[in-house]
């Protein structure tokens, strides 16, 4: 049984290389300590119309944006309540993936899985195999962008194109650990509803879920039975063209925090921030292939999270506490049943190549290498 832990606020700080929270700058903390205004207020408007307009400058696409307050899971569940009439294919290749399925699952959608081993890319041919060969119509395929358990990057823009060949069944994606660091061309590849948490790549407090949103996933929830109250796509984006807020009471101090971050995503640019992960990607690869060796197949590597095979057979916890005690940096062991075979460095939002190094001597260091 849990028993209670007072929070003393006498902590020391520590560097996050987790995939998620990540370090927030300080003057996007400092944001959040404005004075409180109402909901309902005009100056509520001008704040979310500003984040929502500047998402879809920064992102690059004419689809509709929601800003809610709510991790990225409030998306697994609103799209499925959304899109799915009867029949998902959701397909899995790491913990997250499978729990959007699970959540399909509780919901009572008929779910179907195309599945593979972890550590394993989706393939759009399989993917295309399995919607021309099955008598399922399906209303909506899932995949995950960034599968964080394993490190994958899933080929979602070939997915997509070969999704949108099948009109009437919408194209969901799960980039809640790599859109704002990881560039899609969302519009170019029929992704109709694509999902993010602002403490990954974002590098925001956490507490808000982005979502983009097509016209065709729009339309395809109004010849719906029924949808999500909180998160219907009706609901969230005709209360945004009626009033320029959102429906219900949001989380206005973390709403703060992202106009002053997407301030600084903006300055830097989508295509910027893309080039400084994939160094920061590829700087981790090199690094571990020199130690360990990397965990997911290769040329499906993500550009957020690097899950690295632990070859050596180092002691993972006691290496991420010795990195922690020592350099006041934390990084996280494997996900679920590979937690000791392979541990997860977050290289997302403000990091660079250079903090990285920090952290990967820190760990030659602690492991003695």
């Amino acid at each position: 049984m849990t028993t209670e832990r007072e929070y003393t606020g006498d902590y020391p700080d520590k560097t996050l290389y987790i995939p998620g929270p990540t370090e927030v700058r300080d003057d996007v903390i400092d944001a959040m300590a404005e004075p409180m205004f109402g909901h309902r207020m005009d100056r509520m408007t001008d704040l979310y119309t500003t984040i929502v307009e500047d998402t879809k400058e920064f992102l690059g696409t004419d689809n509709d944006v929601v800003v809610l307050t709510a991790s990225g899971t409030e998306f697994w569940e609103a799209s499925t309540l959304n899109l799915v009439d009867e029949h998902i294919l959701c397909t899995t290749c790491g913990n997250f993936g499978e729990r959007h399925a699970k959540v399909a699952d509780r919901l009572g959608k008929d779910v179907d899985r195309l599945a593979y081993e972890w550590g394993t890319a989706v393939k759009p041919e399989d993917v295309r195999g399995r919607l021309e060969g099955s008598d399922t119509e399906y209303d909506v395929v899932t995949c995950v962008m960034n599968e964080s358990s394993t490190g994958v990057r899933n080929p979602i823009e070939e997915i997509g194109d070969v999704v949108a060949e099948y009109p009437d069944t919408r194209f969901v994606v799960d980039a809640v650990s790599a859109l704002g660091g990881d560039y899609v061309d969302i519009d170019a590849h029929g992704i109709d509803v694509i999902f993010a948490s602002t403490q990954k790549a974002f590098a925001m407090p956490p507490g808000l879920a982005v979502c983009v949103v097509s016209e065709d996933a729009y339309d395809q929830e109004l010849e719906s039975d029924a949808a999500s109250w909180y998160g219907g796509f009706q609901r969230t984006l005709d209360y945004y063209d009626r009033k320029g807020q959102t429906h219900s009471t949001p989380a206005i101090p973390i709403m703060l925090a992202y106009r002053q971050q997407m301030k600084h995503m903006l300055e830097e640019g989508h295509e910027e921030r893309d080039r400084r992960h994939r160094e920061m990607a590829e700087y981790t690869r090199e690094w571990a292939r020199e130690y360990f060796d990397v965990y997911p197949e290769e040329g499906y590597e993500s550009q957020t999270v690097a899950c690295i095979e632990n070859t050596r057979g180092i002691d993972v916890a006691e290496t991420i506490e010795t990195v922690s005690d020592r350099h006041d940096m934390v990084f996280s062991n494997g996900y679920g049943d590979i937690a000791e075979e392979t541990f997860r460095i977050g290289h997302m939002g403000e990091h660079t190549v250079e903090s990285i190094e920090t952290l990967t001597d820190a760990i030659e260091d602690a492991a003695g290498l």
